[in-house]
């Protein structure tokens, strides 16, 4: 997602601005952009596309300075463009952001009608305008951010420079990460370590809801209100390559650790929860015609068809709409019969997907109207559909995909309440419910994040395993077929995803003693069923696993292993319950001693048939 730099101090600025917006181009960005402050003002320097880009106006319209700001931004309100590209400037004030301002179009609404004119799409832009307004009845820079923040609704982290103030960057968090780095007589911010490392390994983290004031001479640290926070800056002895990897030791592991970030990145701005209202910025397809679809058709390869499979049971249980699930692959060479009133829902996390792709297009050519999810802003699926939901789930190195999964998932959940709203199958009341459900999963997440020893230690026992079966009933079916690919990409282990309630015929003849099974067996509406083939798996020396609901005893009586989720949702288990299956492949591939991030023979981004 978007990345932040910062620096003050007595050198020139604009090398290392660009340096460090260099060191996150991994996460992933459309547009990027600095601001500096010179003799004359702000100057400020911005272009659509790759760095590079920006490398070359900088050449042709060299700006100098000593302290400034830079940006590299991943579109969520307003398309990629030069004039939504950060900073952005009001007045005598420029500013960069990360996350999203829910209540901008409020904001927006009262400055115009104080006779603020907006240049772009952005949410952003509020910030310069509320920024310059307070400086201009004489608010420092610090004062003027305070009282912006008591207006702003979301989550951000930003930094703000201005004209009357040479010299200095305030900035403030709120649910999106700042690091501020301590230097000899200089100052450097940024959204992650990488641009600060090259220059010096002492650094304050930011916590949520405090603010920066930031000089060559030193920093000074306090809350919303204004009131002092001291602490010590922390040695941070990570390579530049670990910190890209946040500490942790495989993209992978870091990417499922950022899965709570990543569902509230996807969330952020499409619903109401109080009032059980769902947002979609870039799907424009109305109501009506929202009304007169008669069937859904989702396409997908490997792990996203795995979510189409969920979605399914989404779109069906709560729209009422008819969907089928095609795998990419096989998708057009059936000769499919496309119906009007056909919506196709393309999943894909990089957006060039080749099968997913001539599936789109098969749909399309055939009469349907299309809405794609996927995760890489103007990229092929989404600029060929209708409508689009990106699952902001920032860059995904590791090609075992765990963060985009879940994402996506909940994008279809959205899209479900959505699709419910608009035909009327479920009231105001109802849908808050789900957001409600949908609301609480980081924070469960979290819990589940929390048992990592707990499913290394599993991992110990099963490592030696030469097969593994993953069952499940209903929406827990798709999760174990997502459970064991991980299982497969990563460790080498022969794993098979199964229905629970088709074991018996015919999977049951390879249980013995040696043979892990691993049940999802969580409470719902199959609860009892699935016991029972549990039970079924155990009678025949098969080593059960569990995955089930906390305060389940009776799991514990009948599984070797069980592992602990909290109580959750009907259409939000499945986005839970895949977690422990995620950390049980990792720890089993770590075992392996194989390569994790990049498992031999796959590619992340397939884009050829």
């Amino acid at each position: 997602m978007c990345g932040i730099v910062g620096y003050t101090g007595p050198k020139r600025c604009v090398q290392s601005l660009l340096d460090g917006l260099g060191k996150l181009e991994y996460r992933g960005y459309d547009s990027a952009g600095i601001a500096v402050l010179d003799s004359g003002g702000i100057a400020i320097r911005k272009s659509e596309g790759k760095l590079a880009r920006l490398v070359e106006l900088v050449g042709r319209e060299p700006v100098e300075g000593s302290c400034g700001v830079g940006h590299t931004r991943w579109a969520t309100h307003g398309r990629p463009s030069d004039v939504n590209a950060h900073p952005h400037q009001s007045g005598a004030v420029a500013v960069v952001h990360n996350g999203i301002i829910e209540n901008h179009r409020t904001l927006k609404k009262r400055l115009g009608e104080k006779g603020r004119t907006f240049c772009s799409e952005t949410d952003t832009e509020v910030i310069a305008h509320l920024l310059d307004e307070y400086t201009s009845e004489g608010l420092s820079l610090e004062e003027a951010a305070r009282r912006t923040m008591a207006d702003l609704k979301g989550s951000f982290a930003f930094l703000a420079i201005s004209g009357k103030e040479p010299g200095t960057i305030v900035g403030a968090r709120l649910n999106c990460p700042m690091v501020v780095g301590v230097g000899e007589g200089e100052t450097f911010l940024a959204s992650d370590l990488p641009p600060l490392l090259w220059h010096t390994r002492e650094a304050l983290f930011l916590e949520d809801g405090e603010m920066v004031v930031a000089r060559p001479d030193g920093v000074r640290l306090t809350d919303f209100a204004g009131k002092p926070r001291v602490r010590k800056p922390l040695h941070i002895d990570w390579s530049p390559v670990m910190a890209e990897k946040g500490g942790y030791r495989h993209f992978m592991l870091k990417e499922i650790h950022e899965q709570p970030r990543a569902i509230l990145d996807t969330l952020a701005g499409r619903m109401l929860p109080e009032s059980g209202e769902v947002f979609f910025e870039t799907l424009p397809l109305p109501d009506e015609r929202l009304r007169e679809l008669k069937k859904v058709l989702i396409v997908a390869c490997g792990t996203s068809w795995h979510a189409g499979l969920v979605g399914k049971f989404m779109i069906e249980g709560l729209s009422r709409l008819p969907v089928e699930v095609d795998l990419g692959s096989e998708y057009r060479y059936r000769n499919p019969v496309v119906t009007e009133g056909t919506l196709c829902v393309p999943i894909s996390q990089s957006g060039e997907t080749a099968d997913t792709l001539a599936g789109l297009r098969e749909a399309r050519a055939k009469g349907a109207v299309a809405i794609s999810i996927c995760n890489v802003v103007s990229s092929t699926i989404a600029r060929e559909s209708d409508g689009v939901i990106y699952t902001h789930a920032g860059p995904e190195i590791g090609v075992a995909s765990t963060k985009a999964f879940t994402t996506q998932l909940t994008a279809l959940y959205l899209l479900a309440l959505h699709l419910s709203a608009a035909r009327g199958t479920l009231s105001g009341a109802e849908i808050a419910e789900h957001l409600l459900d949908l609301s609480d999963l980081p924070r469960k997440i979290e819990e589940v994040l929390k048992n990592e020893a707990a499913i290394a230690a599993i991992a110990r026992k099963y490592k030696d395993a030469r097969d593994f079966l993953y069952l499940g009933r209903g929406l827990s079916y798709p999760i174990a077929l997502e459970g064991a690919l991980k299982l497969k990409e990563i460790s080498y282990i022969h794993a098979e995803g199964y229905p629970a309630g088709e074991m018996k015929h015919g999977p049951i003849a390879l249980i013995d003693e040696r043979m892990p099974v691993l049940v999802l067996c969580a409470k719902g509406d199959t609860y009892e069923k699935t016991f029972s083939n549990l039970e079924e798996a155990r009678t025949r020396g098969g080593r059960v696993i569990a995955v089930g609901t906390e305060g389940d005893g009776q799991l514990a009586e009948k599984a070797e292993d069980v592992l602990y989720l909290p109580p959750c949702g009907r259409y939000a288990l499945p986005i839970l319950e895949v977690v422990p299956l995620q950390l049980l492949a990792y720890h089993m591939a770590v075992l392996k001693g194989t390569d994790i991030d990049q498992p031999r023979n796959l590619a992340k981004s397939v884009t050829v048939e």
